[in-house]
């Protein structure tokens, strides 16, 4: 009998991280390959916020902390919210966990009982169902195609919920999609969800700082305030900070359901890093010019991605509002044969086909729920983007 417990069955290790592990190993094989897996930027952590992180090591900042956050970056996180959000939320109705991917799980782990639904809109950022099925729950799927912008619709979310529906997840912008919802789309869903008062609202706003061609973000609690007692407003230092492996998200929410998670976390982990937690304070707090400037530069390569990909004989690439990842489809390249003369019959092939002929690792579409499509992250530097796109250009060509 085996030692594993039967739940890990029901779930696989994350598509994205493989991806990124087999790019690194590759490499360090001597290999020439491009990774375009990794949801990573790759700019380095502003200055202020490493000198905050060095002077509370000085301070002897190095002990344990309150189990879901200090004092301190609880109150930057409620000037955050009320900053940029237009959201008050007391030190007791915040959450700060060791990255985003933990504040998700803690709130599933604290919600969900057998057979609760959780409303998952295809595509999907990877870790959402399993993390639903590991809690107890079931994910239900919304297909999202293309011609909607891969953005969910209100008449298919009506269409999705039950009575045994507890959350529905809202990541704007999107990962691994880049679409972003307007305050008009984001109003439209509101409307549907304030109908069934026994939905809870999860939104992922990871992404919230990087948009593009003056998108102007908001989020559902903002859109939507008879929705304010029953959403989880999920954040982090992560993307727009440059801060992924300081490992520091955070949430907003009612209070019962932030306690329940800070039990959760006092099971797990315990508190976040404390040196992480000193660095996002003045993270949320310092200068945020960066961010623009950083943003320039993302819009740049992604302008760049689009444009080179829709170059590619059989691809298709649609430009998206935000984040740092678009979602081209692969459907025109299904069915034809590489110079050795395998078909490729999967979006799955079509990725090991570019790993393997020209050095490019991009992550499948299947593992995002929508197919034929594959996910390139374009935060990497410029000219190292540009010959990947060189690159799969000519894998395109080669194929017959």
């Amino acid at each position: 009998m085996s030692i594993v417990a039967q739940s890990l069955s029901r779930i696989k290790p994350s598509p994205t991280i493989a991806v990124t592990d087999l790019a690194r190993r590759l490499k360090a094989e001597g290999r020439d390959i491009i990774g375009l897996g990794a949801g990573e930027p790759d700019f380095d952590t502003p200055e202020h916020i490493k000198e905050a992180a060095i002077a509370a090591i000085r301070r002897g900042e190095t002990k344990y902390t309150n189990v879901d956050g200090t004092p301190e970056l609880k109150a930057a996180i409620a000037r955050k919210f009320e900053r940029e959000n237009g959201l008050k939320y007391t030190p007791q109705q915040i959450s700060v966990g060791s990255g985003g991917k933990q504040v998700l799980y803690n709130a599933f782990m604290a919600t969900l009982d057998p057979g609760d639904e959780v409303i998952v809109p295809a595509p999907y950022w990877v870790s959402y169902p399993d993390m639903v099925l590991l809690a107890g729950g079931t994910p239900v799927f919304v297909r999202c195609p293309e011609n909607t912008g891969f953005k969910l619709q209100p008449q298919d979310l009506e269409a999705a919920i039950g009575p045994k529906t507890k959350w529905v997840i809202l990541c704007s912008p999107s990962n691994p999609t880049g679409a972003a919802y307007t305050r008009e789309e984001l109003k439209a869903l509101t409307e549907v969800l304030v109908r069934h008062p026994h939905v809870w609202v999860m939104t992922d706003d990871m992404y919230e700082h990087l948009v593009y061609d003056d998108f102007v973000f908001t989020t559902a609690a903002q859109v939507e305030p008879r929705l304010y007692e029953r959403t989880l407003t999920v954040n982090g230092v992560s993307k727009a900070y440059c801060m992924t492996g300081w490992r520091i998200g955070y949430a907003g929410g009612p209070v019962e359901i932030i306690k329940a998670m800070a039990m959760v976390q006092s099971q797990s982990t315990s508190n976040p890093c404390s040196i992480s937690q000193a660095a996002a304070t003045a993270a949320l707090d310092g200068d945020q010019g960066f961010i623009a400037k950083h943003n320039a530069v993302f819009k740049e390569r992604r302008d760049l991605v689009v444009r080179e990909l829709n170059r590619a004989p059989g691809l298709r690439c649609h430009k998206p509002e935000g984040a740092f990842y678009v979602y081209p489809s692969c459907a025109g390249v299904i069915g034809k044969r590489t110079p050795e003369g395998k078909r490729i019959e999967s979006s799955e092939d079509f990725a090991r086909y570019l790993l393997e002929s020209v050095g490019v690792a991009v992550v499948h579409g299947s593992a995002f729920g929508l197919d034929p499509y594959f996910r390139i992250s374009y935060a990497t530097a410029t000219p190292v983007l540009e010959e990947a796109c060189r690159r799969i250009v000519r894998a395109c060509e080669a194929l017959a």
